[in-house]
């Protein structure tokens, strides 16, 4: 049975062009807690409908694709994920 991290990529990566079209584009960093978090790139990062992209979008998907799933947070683009 595949970890929940690589449930998560997998229907990121579905996302993906999407938002690439727009000039945008998302990273998974970590799942801790319930909570995914994710990156968001290029016209996305500074985009003003990034809330609604997120809440509306990206976390709406995620939550009904993958039990266990309780939201999604915008890390900073600076934020260095810990090596693993």
């Amino acid at each position: 049975m595949e970890n929940i991290s690589e449930k998560i990529i997998e229907v990121i990566e579905k996302i993906k062009p999407f938002l690439q079209n727009d000039g945008g584009d998302i990273e998974f960093v970590k799942f801790e807690n319930g909570i995914v978090y994710i990156k968001m790139l290029g016209a996305c990062a500074d985009c003003l409908n990034l809330d609604e992209t997120i809440s509306n979008g990206v976390e709406m998907i995620l939550m009904d694709e993958i039990p266990g799933i309780i939201g999604v947070e915008v890390l900073p683009n600076d934020f260095n994920s810990p090596a693993n």
